[in-house]
């Protein structure tokens, strides 16, 4: 309840980036996003002003310290690389992902996995009992973890301050609110607000703070675009939450790259690590079929090599389609036409389906080639040897672009037994890396195809 002789304020917040604006607009003049506006009403009189002298000082850059951040390791290996070497003492990470994907997993593994580090658990959305029956399942030492569940932020904020935790997880910070702002858990305020509330403690007290949290339909993290601006570190889970691996990707990282990938595969005993995750992007069945190509991509410093496949068959209604599961159909669109252009292939009265391995959502321009291959592969039904794979990128002029890292792509095709890769001409690598597999070259698709699909 506002005080007597208050006066209430109605602002509108965007949902997508959190701009705030005195009226409601039907397109955020920040953002550029369509019915994103959502009204939320302030106390004028609880706005106060304090001027005060503050004890810091402007400090010369060469006068500051360079020495790396104090990390925590929890003790996953596929985690600290994630975040850069573990987890720095005040921060505050956000991980999202789908329902049922591991988030929660995850999280209750870390305290489990890591003996004498002292967890504070907040379980917004299940029961300390709930909780309880995961942990029994997953294999750990439960003696430092706490479980609390509770959705009010105050509340949560003093029991921290009792426990004095080396850690604190929330889950999620959708579900926790505050008594002092007049709205329902999960409104662009209330996360707003209480996030900043977590920020505040994380940053005086120097308590890391992991914050589980909803995706919408989308596959953008629920909430206002503010909260991932709050935090320090944005991480985001992947693939089909129906299948047996997940890939944790960092979107943000304060403290290191943004170019890592995790992968784990999820088993009774929860979330395990893989070391080599070629293996699982593999084939799985040994028998050659058409429409498949092998692709070496990059995530960060880390080589993956995973099956592209596709599929084309005739039109049946006239009008061609074009889908594509964890690719840019855009980018396809435009695969195709440099095909059709450059090379001769007539696929306008073809449907075209095209199909990531492992449930990756690939942005990396070296699998260009591969998914130009896998198409002709199944157009023409020919099979492509599975001791080839491919990493270039396909120019508008038809033209193989070179890609970068291509050493280290060509080692992890050789490690994993890999007789062939073809590359762009204009690619510079070691002639050392040459020994045990054939490095071919090409300058253009025409002449990837005079190589590769000859009689």
């Amino acid at each position: 309840m506002a005080a007597l002789g208050s006066k209430e304020n109605t602002v509108w917040f965007c949902k997508s980036c959190g701009n705030e604006s005195s009226k409601w607009l039907g397109k955020c003049p920040a953002c550029g996003e369509w019915n994103t506006m959502v009204e939320h009403k302030q106390d004028k009189s609880s706005r106060q002003v304090y001027v005060s002298k503050s004890s810091n000082k402007a400090i010369n850059l060469n006068e500051i310290s360079s020495s790396s951040e104090n990390r925590i390791s929890l003790h996953n290996s596929e985690l600290d690389r994630l975040l850069g070497g573990g987890l720095v003492l005040g921060s505050l990470v956000l991980i999202g992902g789908e329902p049922g994907i591991g988030k929660s997993t995850l999280s209750l593994q870390i305290p489990l996995h890591c003996k004498g580090l002292r967890t504070l658990y907040v379980s917004g959305e299940e029961s300390a009992r709930q909780v309880k029956m995961r942990a029994d399942r997953l294999v750990g030492d439960a003696k430092d973890c706490y479980i609390y569940s509770e959705t009010l932020i105050e509340n949560i904020l003093e029991q921290a301050n009792e426990i004095k935790p080396q850690l604190m997880i929330v889950d999620s910070v959708q579900t926790i609110y505050s008594r002092n702002i007049d709205s329902s858990a999960g409104s662009v305020t209330q996360i707003k607000e209480t996030t900043a509330m977590l920020l505040h403690y994380a940053k005086s007290t120097g308590v890391p703070i992991i914050l589980i949290g909803h995706i919408t339909k989308d596959g953008y993290i629920a909430g206002p675009k503010i909260l991932e601006h709050i935090v320090d570190v944005v991480l985001q889970f992947e693939g089909d939450n129906k299948g047996a691996y997940r890939l944790l990707r960092s979107i943000k990282n304060r403290f290191g790259t943004t170019a890592e990938l995790a992968v784990y595969e999820m088993t009774s005993q929860g979330l395990v690590e893989v070391d080599n995750p070629s293996q699982m992007l593999m084939p799985i069945s040994e028998s050659n079929l058409s429409g498949t190509a092998i692709s070496v991509m990059m995530e960060g410093l880390r080589p993956f090599l995973f099956e592209v496949q596709a599929l084309v068959s005739t039109a049946a209604y006239g009008t061609a389609q074009r889908s594509a599961t964890g690719f840019d159909v855009r980018r396809l669109n435009m695969i195709l036409a440099v095909l059709e252009k450059r090379a001769g292939f007539k696929l306008n009265a073809k449907d075209v389906f095209l199909n990531m391995a492992g449930g990756l959502k690939i942005n990396d321009p070296a699998c260009d080639l591969a998914v130009a291959v896998a198409v002709l592969s199944s157009n023409f039904d020919y099979v492509i040897s599975s001791d080839i794979c491919f990493a270039a990128e396909l120019g508008l002029s038809g033209e193989l672009r070179t890609v970068n890292h291509i050493d280290r792509r060509i080692l992890e095709a050789r490690r994993l037994g890999f007789k062939t890769i073809y590359i762009s001409k204009a690619s510079k690598f070691d002639s050392k890396i040459a020994e045990g597999i054939n490095i071919k070259t090409a300058k253009d698709i025409a002449d990837l195809v005079r190589s590769l699909f000859r009689a």
